[in-house]
């Protein structure tokens, strides 16, 4: 069976110095030795490696942990609160970067993937919320807990019905991590946090209204 080279896509200095064209990698290295299938000119380029390196991901959901491998180029810069896709033996899950471990009892924000050990993640495509709610009169609050996709917005006094639950938003506490808000607690009307950046909402319980004209 004959043994098919290599290709890459680069500039040819002889024909086409402007625009890349395909070659063949007749000797494999940063300073690559390449031959042009356009005029056959054999020259040096330096060529990426395309290698990729596998890391173990961590992946919090719901007080649940999970484990998966994720692929990248190890040259690649990730850093604390991107989000990306990983595949784990339950689903196919959007997920966020909460840390990065990089030695035994090292963590960082920011590391190249090479110097990556772990990737400790959350969930954020399907998310559990706390609720403090509070009745509109008196002293006693519950808590909850509401399943909604991390896209969904909590708006300060807006009314959310989800599933039995009834409540008006009055505040909303924002994950730490979280970018693109003004605070860390927001409570004037009109300011909106999506699901996956909230820690806490507090609400007048509006279920408890319903019940009490019983």
């Amino acid at each position: 069976m004959t043994e098919v080279s290599e290709r890459v896509a680069v500039v040819c200095p002889a024909c086409s110095p402007g625009v890349e064209t395909i070659h063949e990698v007749l000797k494999p290295g940063g300073q690559a030795t390449v031959r042009c299938t356009e005029c056959s000119h054999v020259h040096k380029t330096a060529v990426e490696d395309e290698s990729e390196v596998e890391r173990s991901v961590v992946v919090s959901q719901s007080g649940e942990s999970l484990t998966a491998t994720v692929e990248g180029p190890p040259g690649e810069r990730i850093q604390v609160g991107e989000e990306f896709v990983v595949d784990t033996d339950e689903a196919l899950m959007v997920v966020r970067i909460t840390d990065l471990q990089v030695g035994t009892e090292r963590r960082t924000e920011s590391a190249l993937m090479d110097d990556v050990e772990t990737i400790w993640t959350r969930a954020v495509d399907n998310v559990t919320v706390n609720v403090t709610l509070h009745p509109e009169s008196g002293d006693e609050t519950r808590g909850i807990e509401v399943q909604v996709p991390g896209d969904h917005e909590f708006e300060v006094e807006t009314t959310e019905e989800l599933g039995d639950e009834e409540f008006t938003v009055e505040g909303i506490h924002v994950r730490e991590n979280a970018v693109g808000y003004p605070a860390s607690k927001l409570d004037r009307p009109g300011d909106t946090v999506e699901a996956k950046d909230v820690t806490r909402l507090y609400a007048r319980d509006e279920s408890s209204s319903a019940w009490s004209a019983w």
